[in-house]
């Protein structure tokens, strides 16, 4: 192995040198990613409320509990900021290109190429492998992002009332219903005076938080 090392080119002791502990780390980053270790961060999410005058009193206190937009997070996805932006220069494009680089230009030199044009060719590779690497991190964090259960897709339709649900500002029940091809059981508050047995068809008119805002339909 010693011999083999001192038998090198200074240009490719560098590849090496590259090479090596980047496709290292690329592999580690392989190995977390299929045992969950990676975890998309930064979603922030927003009200859909748009009734400023319907003040739930959603714990039951009495008290109006005057949720805004500003106040609420809800877990729609629906950010566009979150997944949008190609993000090009990220630790794991910049590690593809290091590996790939390296070993596409070690390869070249070895097979007798003069070293500007072997570490060019590796250049070039590495930059291409570097973008699809970005384009997949992409494609995978919209498929995670459609894949969220958005509430506001609930709004104008119609659910069926699992547990009643009592006037306006004294409480909440909970209604089912198909959201994006899911059968969900939500908490949801009654925008007017009239209560909803259990069995009561509603409209879903807004979401203020996670509680489904209904009407009578």
């Amino acid at each position: 192995m010693q011999a083999w090392w001192e038998g090198l080119s200074e240009t490719l002791k560098i590849l090496y040198c590259i090479a090596v502990p980047s496709s290292l780390i690329l592999i580690l980053q392989m190995i977390l990613a299929m045992a969950g270790g990676h975890h998309d961060a930064g979603m922030e999410f927003s009200d859909t409320s748009g009734i400023d005058d319907l003040d739930l009193d959603l714990d039951g206190d009495g008290i109006p509990d005057n949720i805004t937009a500003d106040d609420i997070p809800v877990a729609d996805g629906s950010n566009p900021a979150d997944f949008s932006a190609f993000r090009l220069l990220t630790l794991q494009t910049v590690v593809t290109f290091l590996a790939v680089f390296g070993w596409v230009a070690i390869i070249c030199i070895s097979s007798g190429l003069p070293n500007k044009i072997g570490i060019s060719i590796g250049a070039v590779c590495g930059l291409v492998m570097m973008v699809l690497v970005a384009k997949m991190v992409q494609a995978t964090a919209k498929l995670a992002e459609n894949g969220t259960l958005n509430l506001k897709n609930a709004i104008g339709e119609t659910a069926t009332v699992y547990l009643p649900i009592p006037p306006k500002n004294q409480g909440t029940g909970k209604v089912t219903l198909q959201i994006q091809g899911r059968f969900c059981e939500l908490e949801a508050a009654n925008a007017g005076e009239i209560p909803f047995p259990t069995g009561a068809q509603v409209l879903v008119s807004d979401v203020v938080g996670d509680v489904l805002v209904v009407e009578e339909c």
